[in-house]
């Protein structure tokens, strides 16, 4: 059914027009495919979760039981640095397996031929409903368009390929509890190699190889705990400046205007976020942008 249709069936008060628009897309599907085929996401886990067991396997057996093996600060850090990593793949599985907050397709083939025409829709545009032209739908004020995922998300902050999902306002708890628990396990297993080298260690393993293992193994990890919690902090930031503004990502980048710092430069190549031409001096009266 077409703009025009709709408002000459159901006048021209835009309750009564948006309550048909919610009911017809609510009766198409809103489920999104689990997984997201995407090369880059599918690395990003890969990588992710290498990481973590790598983590996990330096503490256990270079810093842990090479250090603490007659005390029982062991099993205490054993136990708490795994309780740690298994939160990190809670919170990251849910992030990743959640749906964002995807915009449910219509259930049969909606016409815009008279939004292309230029027709009167003053009413959609008064209340600030948009028009996406890939997914051919109606969405929601604040609603994005995601390239990747190739659905609509209410709310979008930006895509992730840490997590292969978009951030929406159905995940984003879940997302910032994965950043919260990545520092936290950073910053751990960085206290506990500290630890294991400034304090005197009389039961450590005199063996040239040994020893020089576990320089390896520890140089590792810091390295990689120190990348990964500068990385996770300075979203974190940017999750939490966004909620206290009560702006996404997205919406910061578009306010703007090319005057956008050097670390959210870096973090939209590195988030994918959706690009931008640079103008929205092309959306028409109905805003129907894909963006």
């Amino acid at each position: 059914m077409s703009v025009n249709k709709i408002i000459s069936v159901y006048g021209r008060d835009f309750s009564q027009v948006k309550a048909y628009l919610v009911w017809s897309i609510g009766r198409g599907s809103s489920r999104m495919s689990m997984f997201v085929r995407d090369p880059c996401g599918l690395m990003c886990i890969f990588l992710t979760y290498i990481a973590v067991f790598y983590a996990d396997y330096v503490v256990v057996r270079w810093v842990i039981m090479q250090t603490m093996q007659d005390s029982l600060w062991a099993p205490f850090h054993v136990v708490l640095f795994n309780t740690v990593i298994f939160l990190v793949s809670f919170s990251h599985l849910r992030a990743m397996c959640s749906d964002p907050g995807a915009v449910p397709l219509p259930q049969s083939r909606m016409d815009f031929s008279d939004i292309h025409s230029g027709s009167d829709t003053t009413l959609i545009q008064h209340e600030d409903w948009t028009v996406c032209t890939r997914c051919e739908t109606y969405r929601p004020p604040r609603a994005h368009h995601c390239r990747i995922c190739k659905r609509c998300i209410r709310r979008m902050d930006h895509h992730c390929p840490w997590i292969n999902n978009c951030v929406g306002e159905r995940n984003q708890k879940y997302f910032i509890q994965f950043l919260v628990c990545v520092g936290i396990l950073s910053f751990y297993a960085i206290i506990l190699v500290i630890t294991s080298w400034v304090k005197a260690c009389p039961t450590c393993s005199a063996e040239i190889t040994v020893r020089q293992s576990r320089i390896v193994h520890c140089i590792i990890l810091v390295m990689e705990s120190s990348l990964f919690g500068i990385f996770v902090l300075a979203i974190l930031y940017d999750q939490i400046e966004a909620i206290v503004n009560d702006e996404t990502t997205i919406e910061q980048f578009q306010g703007a205007k090319g005057s956008m710092s050097i670390h959210k430069l870096i973090m939209s190549q590195i988030c994918r976020l959706p690009c931008y031409s640079g103008s929205l001096s092309h959306r028409s009266t109905l805003n129907t942008h894909s963006v």
